[in-house]
C-alpha cells in the first residue's frame, strides 16, 4: 500500500499562539525620530519599526518548552538549581555528543523534591574535571566556567583580566591578536586592551558570486586564511601573539561558516607555538549545521557529535548565548582545564606548583562585576530558558528551517538585483555596499550607514551597517583597512519572522536599490574616535556629488 503522498510545498513545522500587533508609522514620523537621535540607528525607537533586523542577539522568540522551563527558575543567590543543570547542559551540547544526560528533566520530573539523595549523587555533588566545565569541588579549586549575561561581558571579563597580566610580564609590548575576523565588540575590547586586532580571511572569495548565484556546496568563506596567519606569526613574532581567534560562524565576514578542516588546521598552528586558541562561539550550532551539510565525512553525524569534535580543538570558548543559546539573555567564558590558556596565563612556582591560577583571577572579576558566580548577572528564570534553549539549538530540523529562511531572503534579494553575499550565512543576509552603489561612493561617504538609515526612514526596517562606519575604516592602518568588509547586515531574529516578513524586506531593499541615487552620504558630527562608536556616535546626511551618482 502506498504511504507516500508528496506535495510541492513543505509541511509547517511550528505554529504561533501569541501575536504582537505593530503600529502604523509614517515615513515622516520616522524621519523626525531619526533627526532626534542624531541619525544613530541603535538609538531609534524600536516601537516605531515594522521589522527589526538590527541584530539576532537576544531577539529570539522562545519555544513553549523554554517558557515552561522558566517557571522552574530558582532565584536563590548561591548555587541555585539552574546553575547545576546549565553547567551540565554545556557539557551535553559541547562535549558529550549523542551521550547526553539532560539533567534539566530532573527538575521537570520533580526529582529535586522527591529524591534528595539522587540529586546529591547525580547533580549537586558531582566532581568532574578535564574539559571546559569543571564540576563540584574542581570548579572551586580550578574554576574554568563563568556564566555571564551576554557575550560582550565575557569578552570584557577576559580582556580586563589578561591585560594587566601581559603588561606586567612584558612592559610596553604591543600584542597582536589574529582571527578569521573579529566582530565589532571583540575588536573594540582588543583595542581598548592596547593590542592590535587582525582579520585574516579570503576577501576575494567572499565577494565572488557564481553565475546564477548557486554553489554546489558551501565554500566555507568564513575560513581563516592559513597563509596569512603563518605570515603574520612570522612578521610580528610568536611571542607577541597571546591568543588566536576563530569566530564561528564568521559574523564580520557575512555570517559565513568555518569548516572543520580549517578549525583543525588553525588549532594545529596555534598549539605548535603553544598559543591558546579561542572560539567566539556565538553561533556554534549554525556552524555545525553547515559542516554537516557541506563538509565530506559529516553528513551522517548529528549536530551534537559535530559540536563535540569542533569544541575539542579549542582552548577557550567565549560566546554570546543570546544567539545559539536560543535565549534572550546569556553568555559564557570557559577554558579547558589545565590546557594551553591555563598554562599560558597562570603563574607557577619553581617546583611547578600553582602560584596564581588564572581561573581564580577571572572569578574574582566576575563576582565583582556580575554578582555571584552561580548566576553571573542572570535571573534564575533566564538561566532555565537558556538551558532549554541550548537543546533547541542542536536540533537539526530547527537549524535547517532557520538556514533555509536566510537562503530564501538572500536568493530573493539577488533575483531582485540587490547585490548580496552568497551563499547566505546562518543568521542573516549581507548587502555588498560597494557594489550596491556601483563602486562610486568612497569610504569617507559612509554610504552603507546611510543605506541602513534609509531602510528605517522609508520602510520601517532596521538593519545593521557592519562596514566603514561601524568597523572604523578611517581609524585603521592601511593593512587593517584592507581587512574591512563594507556590508549592511539584515539579521534574522530566531523563530520570529514569516515568509511575509522576508518578502517585505526583499521588496523594500529592491526599491531602495533602484532609488540608490537618492540615498545621501553621512558625516560624523560627534564620537568619531569613541570606542565602538556605532553604538553612540552622531551623524548628519549630506547630498552625494554628481560623480557619486550611479544613473548619470
Amino acid at each position: 500500500m502506498n504511504h507516500q503522498f508528496p506535495l510541492p510545498v513543505e509541511a509547517p513545522s511550528s505554529c504561533t499562539f501569541v501575536t504582537r500587533q505593530l503600529p502604523r508609522v509614517t515615513a515622516e514620523q520616522r524621519w523626525k525620530a531619526l533627526e532626534s537621535v542624531h541619525f544613530n540607528e541603535f538609538a531609534f525607537p524600536a516601537g516605531m519599526l515594522t521589522i527589526d533586523c538590527l541584530s539576532d542577539s537576544g531577539t529570539t522568540a522562545m519555544t513553549d518548552m523554554q517558557w515552561a522551563a522558566m517557571f522552574l527558575g530558582d532565584e536563590s543567590y548561591g548555587r541555585n538549581k539552574g546553575y547545576y543543570v546549565l553547567l551540565d547542559a554545556f557539557r551535553d551540547v559541547f562535549e558529550r555528543g549523542d551521550q547526553q544526560k539532560r539533567l534539566i528533566n530532573y527538575l521537570r520530573n520533580g526529582v529535586d523534591k522527591d529524591d534528595v539523595q539522587k540529586m546529591m549523587d547525580e547533580v549537586y555533588l558531582v566532581d568532574c574535571q578535564g574539559g571546559f566545565i569543571n564540576g563540584g569541588a574542581f570548579q572551586l579549586e580550578r574554576p574554568n566556567t563563568f556564566i555571564l549575561p551576554q557575550g560582550r561581558c565575557a569578552e570584557a571579563l577576559l580582556f580586563d583580566v589578561i591585560k594587566p597580566l601581559l603588561a606586567a610580564r612584558h612592559p610596553g609590548r604591543v600584542f597582536t591578536i589574529p582571527s578569521n575576523a573579529h566582530f565589532d565588540t571583540t575588536e573594540g575590547n582588543i583595542k581598548q586592551m592596547g593590542s592590535v586586532p587582525r582579520n585574516l580571511y579570503h576577501k576575494e572569495l567572499l565577494f565572488e558570486v557564481p553565475e546564477g548565484g548557486d554553489y554546489p556546496v558551501n565554500p566555507f568563506k568564513g575560513n581563516m586564511d592559513l597563509d596569512k596567519l603563518n605570515q603574520l606569526l612570522e612578521a610580528v613574532g610568536v611571542e607577541n601573539v597571546p591568543l588566536i581567534y576563530s569566530t564561528v560562524t564568521n559574523n564580520s565576514v557575512c555570517g559565513q561558516p568555518v569548516s572543520m578542516a580549517n578549525i583543525r588546521a588553525v588549532s594545529e598552528i596555534a598549539h605548535r607555538h603553544q598559543i591558546p586558541y579561542v572560539m567566539d562561539g556565538a553561533r556554534w550550532a549554525e556552524n555545525c549545521y553547515f559542516i554537516k551539510m557541506n563538509e565530506p565525512g559529516y553528513r551522517d553525524k548529528s549536530i551534537p557529535e559535530i559540536a563535540k569534535e569542533m569544541f575539542s580543538y579549542f582552548d577557550v570558548v567565549c560566546a554570546s548565548l543570546k544567539k545559539n543559546g536560543h535565549a534572550n539573555m546569556g553568555g559564557l567564558l570557559a577554558f579547558r582545564d589545565k590546557g594551553y590558556f591555563w598554562k599560558y596565563f597562570s603563574e607557577f612556582n619553581e617546583d611547578g606548583s600553582v602560584k596564581t591560577d588564572i581561573g581564580h583571577l577571572l572569578k574574582v572579576r566576575q563576582i565583582c562585576a556580575y554578582g555571584n558566580d552561580s548566576y553571573g548577572a542572570m535571573s534564575g528564570h533566564d538561566i532555565m530558558a537558556l538551558t532549554q534553549g541550548l537543546y533547541e539549538e542542536q536540533r537539526f530540523e530547527y537549524q535547517h528551517e532557520r538556514v533555509s529562511q536566510c537562503d530564501y531572503l538572500a536568493r530573493g534579494l539577488h533575483a531582485a538585483g540587490v547585490p548580496v553575499v552568497l551563499p547566505a550565512g546562518g543568521h542573516g543576509v549581507y548587502i555588498d555596499v560597494d557594489k550596491f552603489f556601483d563602486y562610486k561612493r568612497g569610504h569617507e561617504s559612509f554610504a552603507g550607514q546611510a543605506l541602513s538609515l534609509e531602510m528605517i526612514h522609508r520602510y520601517g526596517i532596521r538593519c545593521s551597517e557592519l562596514g566603514d562606519f561601524s568597523m572604523e575604516y578611517d581609524l585603521k592602518t592601511p593593512e587593517q583597512q584592507e581587512e574591512v568588509c563594507n556590508v549592511v547586515r539584515l539579521a534574522i531574529n530566531r523563530s520570529q519572522y514569516s515568509k511575509q516578513h522576508m518578502d517585505y524586506i526583499i521588496a523594500a531593499a529592491a526599491q531602495l536599490h533602484r532609488d540608490r541615487d537618492t540615498i545621501p552620504n553621512l558625516r560624523i558630527t560627534f564620537g568619531r574616535e569613541l570606542p565602538m562608536r556605532h553604538f553612540h556616535a552622531w551623524a548628519e546626511p549630506y547630498a552625494p556629488s554628481h560623480e557619486e551618482l550611479c544613473d548619470q
